[in-house]
């Protein structure tokens, strides 16, 4: 079984500034690096394909990696790196690697773990792409997934645990209906079977939830939303907590700790605490080429900048929203645990004490017919697949995200025909709820219309 440190005792990356800085100053200032001597106020792209080698020898050095220079931007670039030091920083990790979108860091993550006749257990209520792909891609590849449909229940996790398997995967606030995890619960299930616990937080973003603090051992984010924030890149991070010693773990993981390198040791030996990141790096991420662009890089560092503010802004503005939606004739529920009637609310201020989040969903009493007249009655929320935008997102679940599964399915997941889902931007709140007053005045209005028999 593997060692697990208390969280308290991870390592913290290095920075530019004492570890005792606010979130803001470090979203800020944390990773910066004096670029060859010079002083840049912004992080340069480094928009290259690969790096020159001084001679021979570093050419040798740099691929056997005992020289940490840069080599191909595939492996690893500048840009790059800056945003991988600033996320591990904000996320109390040891390290993070940055990959091309959110869903290559899920499976580079995973990969880096198991393999053929290995076994994953998840929460049942995940984002749909990353369910699909354990479901159908990982099966096909001999890795099989059991997904637990009462994810704060330490029972059901220990239950679906099997000597194979090789990680718990969750997310901290899942998608699309603002439940919240446990995170200190899963963890110690995760840690009495030395099984890493994997946590997409993407929605939460290091300013409302650091899972790592509450003990998750891998942090995955789709860099493409908060972090970003303005719906322009894609981009993906794992940061890693640095928590496990992989040289305990015995047989469980043979890739890290059975098969030596070409220096004779394993990745383990070699790598010590960092074995799970660097394995992710240059064995998952390095072939199978899930590359971030450095302009992508650039511009996820810059959002990152400005996080705390827009999250805060963000949350407030959703709580508000929430709050107006639970009171509205035509809406049957409202799922958003900033809202005492939640079953998630104790958790939510447990875990979430500068708010809940901006992504929700509310159900429509009329169903999916009065779920495409509102979509169709917005005029401020935008009608697209994507979250964490500074603008005010609208989405049916049922007819895009989730339409491969069967309506028993849907159902089972708490995702009816009327229920929508929505990301709150950066609007003001007033004019966003004058848009939802608009679009669900549209709604009453067909329904009256056909009572009436007109339509």
């Amino acid at each position: 079984m593997p060692e697990h440190r208390d969280p308290a005792d991870a390592p913290r990356p290095e920075t530019t500034r004492p570890d005792a800085l606010g979130f803001a100053t470090r979203q800020i200032h944390a990773g910066a690096d004096r670029i060859d001597g010079h002083r840049p106020r912004a992080t340069p792209i480094y928009l290259t394909a690969g790096f020159e080698f001084a001679d021979f020898d570093q050419a040798n050095e740099r691929f056997v990696q005992s020289d940490d220079g840069y080599s191909y931007t595939r492996v690893g670039n500048p840009t790059n790196s800056a945003v991988e030091r600033r996320i591990a920083d904000l996320e109390g990790g040891a390290g993070a690697l940055l990959v091309g979108s959110g869903q290559a860091a899920v499976s580079t993550a995973v990969l880096a773990l198991a393999a053929s006749g290995d076994h994953l257990v998840s929460a049942s209520g995940i984002y749909e792409g990353s369910r699909e792909l354990f479901r159908d891609n990982f099966s096909r590849l001999g890795i099989e997934t059991s997904f637990v449909t009462e994810a704060n229940d330490p029972a059901a996790w220990e239950a679906a645990i099997r000597p194979e398997t090789k990680a718990l995967f969750a997310e901290s606030i899942p998608n699309p209906r603002n439940e919240i995890l446990d995170i200190a619960a899963v963890a110690a299930v995760a840690r009495r079977h030395g099984i890493p616990l994997i946590i997409d937080s993407t929605l939460a973003t290091p300013y409302l939830l650091r899972p790592i603090e509450h003990g998750a051992d891998v942090v995955v984010h789709s860099a493409s939303k908060f972090l970003a924030g303005h719906g322009t890149v894609l981009g993906g991070v794992i940061v890693d907590a640095g928590r496990i010693d992989w040289t305990a773990t015995g047989d469980r993981f043979p890739h890290l700790t059975r098969t030596p390198g070409s220096d004779g040791r394993t990745v383990a030996e070699r790598s010590g605490r960092a074995a799970f990141l660097d394995y992710a790096r240059a064995n998952i991420a390095l072939r199978q080429g899930p590359s971030p662009s450095p302009f992508n890089a650039f511009f996820i560092l810059q959002g990152i900048e400005t996080l705390s503010l827009r999250v805060q802004r963000h949350s407030e503005s959703a709580q508000r929203i929430a709050e107006w939606l639970a009171e509205h004739p035509a809406v049957e529920s409202v799922d958003y645990s900033g809202l005492p009637s939640s079953p998630y609310h104790a958790l939510a201020e447990r875990y979430l004490p500068r708010g809940a989040g901006s992504v929700f969903s509310f159900t429509l009493r009329g169903g999916r017919d009065a779920a495409r007249t509102f979509v169709n009655a917005v005029e401020l929320f935008t009608r697209m697949t994507h979250l964490g935008d500074v603008r005010s997102l609208v989405l049916h679940p049922a007819s895009t995200t989730h339409v491969n599964r069967t309506e028993q399915e849907r159902q089972a997941a708490g995702i009816g025909q009327g229920l929508l889902r929505l990301s709150i931007g950066l609007e003001d709140a007033d004019d966003l709820i004058a848009d939802l007053d608009r679009a669900l005045g549209a709604v009453e209005a067909a329904e009256l219309l056909e009572r009436a028999g007109i339509v």
